[in-house]
């Protein structure tokens, strides 16, 4: 849930330091700590990844255009994500 907060943050404000600083530093060394596999939380990052990348492309009653960029900004927040824990 926090991950998903902050890459929603980021996404509003076109900045991932705050998400950068209050939510992946340190990440890598907590999962492990509870017991849980920085990959596993890795795989469920990237599973949030391509459902919010879906629910962005869905283009029922949006006028239709061309948001190649914007899937890419928001694929790029998750993907810092997943590296902070991986």
């Amino acid at each position: 849930e926090i991950i998903l907060r902050y890459v929603t943050y980021s996404i509003f404000t076109g900045d991932a330091s705050v998400m950068e600083d209050r939510c992946l530093n340190g990440l890598r060394e907590t999962y492990p700590a509870l017991g849980t596999p920085g990959a596993s939380v890795a795989a469920g990052v990237n599973l949030m990844k391509e459902a919010a990348i879906s629910i962005a492309n869905d283009m029922a009653g949006i006028t239709q255009g061309d948001s190649t960029a914007l899937m890419s900004e928001i694929g790029t927040y998750f993907d810092r994500a997943v590296a902070a824990v991986a």
